[in-house]
């Protein structure tokens, strides 16, 4: 298998930032495995904080209130959108990235 698809399939189906590792730019692909951890580590604490109040809630009384998990929900949710789409994009750009790569260089090395 060629090493830009072996490299894309890796950015696509497993995580953003490993097909920059297999075709060995260590440092582009350590920054888009960062930076897709930030985004989606913030977003789901974004929207476990606004559930928070609703879990205890229907701990205490027994019961799912689908009402008010969809008000909370939408007062946290434009953020934790904002944060996804973000990850979206950076998902496709290390996708065409590993994909339309012109072979493996090493961008940490210095003097190149």
């Amino acid at each position: 298998m060629k090493l830009n698809i072996k490299a894309a399939l890796l950015s696509g189906l497993v995580l953003p930032g490993l097909g920059q590792f297999a075709s060995g730019r260590r440092v582009r692909g350590g920054i888009l495995l960062v930076l897709a951890n930030i985004f989606l580590l913030a977003a789901v604490f974004l929207l476990l904080r606004e559930m928070g109040p609703v879990f205890v809630e229907a701990k205490l009384t027994g019961k799912v209130d689908a009402a008010a998990i969809a008000a909370k929900v939408s007062r946290g949710a434009p953020a934790a959108r904002a944060l996804l789409a973000c990850f979206a994009g950076l998902w496709c750009f290390a996708v065409v990235d590993a994909l339309f790569d012109r072979g493996p260089r090493r961008d940490d090395t210095p003097g190149e």
